[in-house]
């Protein structure tokens, strides 16, 4: 009998405590705010990581073609430039970076072509290919300059759908030209 009256104050009071509990809004916008910012603060770490790819894909894109025109003038061939010099040629353009990152993560592959129709410029399955090959070319060859440049992503998100390599992202860029007859005088 005491036992069970011990137990119905017990209950009544839990249920008093509870009714307080359910009633009490003083820290609802605390809760609020921990149930949504753990979300709003992943999505704001993926767009600007998103962006991050966007800007070093575009920066890429605009050092290949820049850099790509010392071959297409004769300059790398009259000047004996290697597949080094024309690299780090393509890291100063991208300095932003650092120069020792962008080194370790840069790959260039110049071929040359008989024709445009041989020449491929797309990415072989967004993976970087196992051979690279440095062949300016001479006066009027078909060249075809590609970069690849490994990207570290951090945004869980991110790194299942834009990995495709390791958690990082392979970031391409390419452009084909005709070099012009600089050796003839």
């Amino acid at each position: 009998m005491v036992y069970s009256l011990v137990l119905d104050r017990a209950r009544r009071r839990l249920a008093r405590m509870a009714g307080r509990f359910v009633r009490a809004e003083q820290g609802a916008t605390a809760v609020e705010f921990a149930i949504v910012a753990i979300p709003f603060l992943m999505l704001i770490f993926a767009l600007l990581e998103l962006g991050l790819v966007f800007l070093v894909s575009l920066t890429l894109e605009s050092a290949v073609i820049d850099v790509g025109r010392t071959i297409r003038t004769g300059q790398v061939q009259t000047t004996g430039g290697t597949a080094a010099s024309f690299k780090t040629a393509v890291c100063n353009k991208m300095n932003w970076l650092g120069a020792t990152t962008c080194s370790g993560a840069l790959q260039i592959d110049v071929r040359t072509f008989s024709d445009f129709a041989t020449s491929n410029t797309s990415a072989t399955n967004n993976t970087v290919p196992t051979s690279m090959a440095w062949n300016p070319g001479a006066g009027g060859s078909i060249v075809l300059v590609r970069a690849y440049y490994t990207w570290p992503l951090i945004t869980p998100l991110l790194q299942t759908g834009l990995q495709n390599s390791s958690g990082k992202r392979v970031i391409y860029a390419a452009t084909a030209f005709t070099n012009e007859p600089y050796d003839e005088q």
